[in-house]
């Protein structure tokens, strides 16, 4: 019955619209009242599902992303990517996935991508003779790549759950991540020729190299990240605080495009989004841990294994649950509750740890593309002003796209064990 109405409540505000934080608060206090237990169960485990110190990496990463986005970074990576590829037919599209790509690697979030490259690359688009649809739908389809990228928000909540070293995830994401962004350019390559989309003017290898030197210090960023994992220089929470100091100084005094007078602002802002992410931490956990306590992880694990232990088999049907649970859940919520018990369950079909973290991850960050609860895609059809439903019809193709690089990533697991390994050890 508890459980019942546990799940009752919960599937019920989300249908409301209820944001899902409180959703989970909401089922987790329905359940504690209805089972006779002491309230104050709910702060107990919301403090020690925050009380995680990989997590504090969260705030730090998030301020750096911000204090970068300010401080000039997203126009001169926008120019690079625009250097790259924006020559070639359908460019400025392309552009739109490799800006996604590099701004990725300095935000660490899907939806900071959007907001701030789709400010600028969707009515640059729109200008130059895109329709608003295929605008907003490459625009939200590319966002996706930058959780894949490091640094990574999911991946640190994986990192949390797990045990599983945050510097390995942040690695095992790096080829998938690559993957998809060239996917998609293959996707925006063709739709193009078909469809006759314009090209920019070629500016010659001077632009090329004047816009690398202009975004360089925005890109060195990650290898700022990425360098002090692998060395060991540094833990994931020192290196962002370091790469927040690393941001405060590229804004404020090589740019110099980020006033002193507005970091109060950005500071407060990245608060609010770390506190926000890290209450669906806290309520999270109390729901976990009441379907725990309800052996609900060994029951799917052996419903899973009664139908099937096949480990092919065992992948698809992880991916098509993922997928649909992606439609409909904040990645951050769906990981806490749904990864420990898939985990299991990939374990105990001889699937890696590492592997099943990354295909686990890249099918939720599929989800943010996906109605009816595709955060991504109605940040992007906001920016663009366009109803939802065009935009839906516009980014099928990239959806498939992404779904073929899931089933590449889910199937062959060095492209995601591969570069971990060789560069960090087993």
């Amino acid at each position: 019955m508890e459980l019942f109405l546990l799940l009752a409540t919960f599937f019920g505000t989300l249908a409301l619209g209820v944001p899902v934080a409180v959703c989970l608060g909401l089922a987790s206090l329905a359940y504690i009242v209805a089972a006779g237990l002491p309230v104050v169960i709910i702060p107990q485990r919301m403090y020690a599902g925050m009380d995680v110190f990989v997590l504090l990496c969260i705030p730090g990463f998030i301020l750096a992303g911000n204090l970068m986005n300010y401080g000039g970074v997203t126009e001169r990576i926008i120019r690079l990517a625009n250097a790259l590829v924006g020559w070639m037919r359908g460019g400025l599209a392309m552009a739109n996935v490799a800006d996604s790509m590099m701004f990725g690697g300095v935000s660490g979030t899907a939806v900071a991508d959007v907001a701030a490259t789709g400010g600028v690359m969707i009515p640059g688009m729109k200008k130059s003779g895109y329709p608003a649809d295929f605008s907003a739908a490459i625009t939200a389809a590319s966002s996706t790549v930058g959780p894949m990228l490091p640094p990574s928000v999911p991946m640190i909540i994986v990192g949390a759950l797990s045990g599983i070293s945050v510097g390995q995830l942040f690695l095992a994401g790096a080829v998938p991540g690559i993957l998809m962004g060239i996917a998609m350019g293959i996707t925006c390559y063709i739709i193009a020729v078909r469809r006759n989309y314009p090209r920019m003017e070629w500016k010659g290898f001077g632009e090329l190299f004047s816009a690398f030197f202009s975004a360089f210090w925005a890109l060195a960023m990650i290898g700022l990240i990425i360098g002090g994992l692998l060395t060991g220089i540094a833990t994931p929470t020192e290196t962002a605080i370091v790469a927040s100091i690393y941001a405060f100084v590229i804004g404020v005094f090589v740019y110099r495009e980020l006033p002193v007078s507005r970091i109060p602002k950005i500071i407060i802002d990245s608060a609010v989004s770390s506190a926000g992410i890290l209450a669906l931490v806290g309520f999270a956990n109390v729901f976990g841990s009441i379907l725990a306590s309800e052996r609900i992880p060994q029951m799917v694990v052996g419903a899973v294994l009664s139908i099937t232990d096949n480990k092919i088999l065992v992948i698809l049907l992880i991916n098509c649950l993922l997928l649909i649970v992606g439609m409909f859940m904040e990645t951050i919520a769906a990981l806490i509750i749904l990864f420990v018990p898939l985990l299991a369950l990939a374990t105990s079909v001889g699937i890696d740890p590492l592997h099943f973290a990354t295909f686990a991850v890249l099918n939720l960050m599929i989800g943010l593309t996906t109605p009816p609860v595709g955060v991504c895609l109605f940040v992007a059809c906001n920016i663009a002003r366009i109803p939802l439903l065009p935009v839906i019809k516009a980014i099928i193709p990239f959806l498939i796209s992404n779904i073929i690089v899931l089933l590449l990533v889910s199937y062959y697991p060095p492209f995601a064990t591969w570069l971990p390994n060789t560069l960090m050890g087993n």
